[in-house]
C-alpha cells in the first residue's frame, strides 16, 4: 500500500512536471510570433517586369504626351511661376504665383477659390483637397517640352518628385491627376479617356521608357 502511494505520487510529480513545459512551450511560441518582424516587404508581392521594346515604348508615350500637352494637365505644369488658366492655356486672370510649396503666396493661396469639389457652373473654379502647382523647387515643367524632353524629364527622380517606376505607375491614379477627367463644366477633357491614358502610361514604362528621337 505505502509502495502504490509513492508511486502515485511520482507519476503526479511527472504530470506536473509535463504540464509546466507545456506551458512553456507554449509561451515561447507566442513570444515568437509577438517578436516576429512585420515591416519585412511582403514575399508574394507583385513585382514590376520590364521587358523592353522601343518600338511599344514610344508609341505608347505618344499617346501619353497628347494627355499632358492638353490643358487639363498642362495647365498646373506651367513654365513660369504662374498656372495657366482655360482650353487655351492663358495665364491666370488672377495671376497667382507658385510659392515656395506651390499653394500661392500670402493671401492668394489656391485653396481659396479652389475647394475640395468643383464649384457649380460654367467655368467655375474646378476643385481638388489638394490643389496646387508643383512645389519651387521641383517645378516638373510640361509647358514647352518636346515629347523627348518630357519622357527625360518624367523618369528622372531629380525632376519628377523623386519617383522610381513604382510610384510612376501609382501617380497615374493620383487624385489631382484625375482631376483631369472631372473639370467642371465648361471645360474640354483630355484627348482620351483615363483608362485609355493609364494603360498607355504603364506600357511606356514597362516596356523601357523609351523617349522618341524628338
Amino acid at each position: 500500500m505505502i509502495k502504490l502511494k509513492n508511486l502515485l505520487k511520482g507519476h503526479t510529480g511527472i504530470m506536473r512536471i509535463a504540464y509546466i513545459m507545456v506551458i512553456m512551450l507554449s509561451l515561447v511560441t507566442i513570444m515568437a510570433f509577438a517578436l516576429h518582424d512585420d515591416h519585412k516587404p511582403v514575399e508574394h508581392e507583385k513585382k514590376i517586369v520590364v521587358v523592353k521594346d522601343s518600338v511599344a515604348s514610344v508609341a505608347a508615350f505618344k499617346k501619353v504626351y497628347r494627355v499632358l500637352m492638353s490643358p487639363r494637365c498642362m495647365n498646373c505644369h506651367p513654365s513660369g511661376d504662374i498656372p495657366l488658366q482655360g482650353d487655351d492655356s492663358h495665364l491666370h486672370t488672377m495671376n497667382p504665383q507658385r510659392g515656395v510649396e506651390g499653394k500661392g503666396v500670402f493671401a492668394m493661396k489656391c485653396a481659396n477659390c479652389h475647394q475640395p469639389t468643383n464649384t457649380p457652373g460654367k467655368n467655375t473654379p474646378p476643385g481638388n483637397p489638394n490643389w496646387h502647382l508643383p512645389p519651387a523647387n521641383m517645378k516638373m515643367v510640361f509647358q514647352g517640352r518636346t515629347p523627348y524632353q518630357l519622357a527625360k524629364q518624367l523618369v528622372n527622380p531629380k525632376q519628377n518628385g523623386n519617383k522610381d517606376i513604382k510610384k510612376l505607375i501609382e501617380h497615374a491614379d493620383d487624385g489631382l491627376v484625375l482631376a483631369g477627367w472631372n473639370p467642371g463644366e465648361g471645360r474640354t477633357l483630355p484627348p482620351m479617356s483615363h483608362a485609355e491614358f493609364k494603360k498607355a502610361w504603364i506600357t511606356w514604362l514597362t516596356t523601357g521608357a523609351y523617349a522618341p528621337k524628338k
